[in-house]
């Protein structure tokens, strides 16, 4: 009896160990091998700018940050996107503001929806539904003036949504358009230097490069399109433009990533079709919300992501 148990046990430790080795083919039998990962085209970063335009006369960074894209040593005449507060009372509802609108219409630059509130950059999860739909409504009537043509993309202030309000956008036909890379420059008062902005961007880029070697970021017309955000009210950022956009190439080469020749977008329907792309691509979308937002939003529960 002994024997017997001894030999199953032999026998069963045998099988085990067996099952856990890898199995080694026969000379004439073919090795399967993961299938080789076609290269990711070249990236272009679709540069984005939140919460203006600024309404101030003097030394105005929404004027300086368009006047720093039109021309600067690392690519001429960058089209951008501008996701506006339409009746913010020091921007969008500024007889300023809305001058500065046309301006950069008329440079081929996207204008796009942030929210059409007077209420001063709401978190749209926390509207009544009511309130959301006159949100949009008046800032897309706003938008009809100053864009000329069709508005097709919004971002969320916060970067919070939810089914609801997703819902009220597509309503509305409005794409959502969140963020690979973020320059955290949305506080505008007190100090709001960025001594590690380097770092900080340096560290979005590795994460754009595990990302796009999962296959998970799409291209579209040859490149692969990363979406970049600033904000136009923040003088930091419009002092520092022109070193932010020679300082995105650089970090991008040093995580490895392949830019295309031109590294931004020079063209406004090339970049708008870009950002649909990316807009559209909503398996991927809660990998678009930057930082510690997500896990603020489900801090204070107001939004589900």
């Amino acid at each position: 009896m002994k024997r017997t148990l001894a030999r199953v046990v032999s026998v069963a430790c045998a099988a085990c160990i067996a099952l856990s080795l890898p199995r080694l083919a026969h000379a004439d039998e073919p090795v399967a091998t993961a299938p080789a990962q076609l290269p990711s085209a070249p990236v272009r970063f679709v540069l984005t700018f939140d919460d203006g335009p600024d309404g101030r006369e003097k030394d105005n960074p929404t004027e300086s940050i368009a006047n720093t894209l039109v021309d600067n040593p690392t690519q001429k005449g960058i089209k951008a996107i501008f996701f506006v507060q339409t009746r913010s009372s020091n921007g969008g509802a500024t007889a300023r503001g809305r001058a500065l609108l046309q301006r950069n219409r008329a440079q081929g630059h996207i204008l796009a929806l942030h929210d059409g509130s007077s209420l001063g950059h709401p978190n749209h999860c926390g509207l009544s539904d009511a309130a959301l739909e006159q949100s949009l409504s008046d800032g897309l009537a706003d938008l009809a003036t100053s864009a000329g043509r069709p508005v097709t993309l919004l971002r969320p202030p916060y970067w919070a949504y939810d089914e609801r309000t997703l819902a009220a956008y597509a309503r509305h036909a409005l794409a959502v358009l969140l963020t690979d890379v973020s320059a955290n420059d949305g506080k505008i008062w007190g100090y709001h230097g960025s001594p590690r902005r380097r770092s900080h961007m340096a560290s979005d880029m590795a994460h754009v490069q595990d990302r796009m070697q999962r296959g998970e970021i799409p291209d579209t017309d040859g490149a692969t399109p990363i979406v970049v955000t600033f904000h136009d009210t923040n003088d930091y950022t419009a002092e520092h433009m022109q070193e932010y956009l020679q300082m995105l190439v650089d970090e991008a080469r040093g995580a490895g990533l392949t830019l295309a020749t031109k590294p931004f977008y020079d063209d406004g329907a090339a970049l708008e079709r870009a950002a649909l792309v990316r807009a559209r691509d909503i398996a991927h979308r809660a990998d678009m919300v930057p930082g510690w937002w997500p896990w603020l939003h489900r801090l204070i529960g107001d939004c589900q992501h």
